[in-house]
């Protein structure tokens, strides 16, 4: 059974909080948390809140045990982005997208233990 959780509109590049999903995929819950623990990084924490919100549907919901899950999934997709100008030069004006993200994780239990 495959446990879901989301956090929508994180306020960071999808491209910054890649990296950091990328390095959880496949581990087990355990070594994930601990990894993120770690990761001084402002998506790290972003993607820790979103796994602990996975781990407490597993047990909550699902009465699924925490240390037998593992991360099948950790996705960063991309969400609205936020347009705003800055004043240039000779009365220009230079454009600034504030990017957000969605961050979509996936636990699933682990067919090894």
């Amino acid at each position: 059974m495959e446990v879901k959780a989301t956090y929508k509109y994180a306020r960071i590049s999808p491209k910054k909080a890649r990296d950091v999903a990328r390095e959880i995929q496949g581990l087990p819950v355990s070594a994930a948390v601990e990894t993120l623990a770690f990761t001084p990084k402002k998506a790290a924490q972003l993607i820790s809140k979103t796994l602990n919100s996975a781990i407490a549907n597993a047990e909550h919901n699902h009465e699924l045990i925490a240390d037998d899950l593992i991360v099948k999934e950790a996705v960063v997709g991309e969400g609205p982005t936020f347009k705003r100008f800055k004043p240039r030069a000779r009365g220009s004006a230079g454009s600034i997208l504030k990017r957000t993200s969605h961050i979509f994780i996936t636990l699933a239990p682990n067919v090894d233990a």
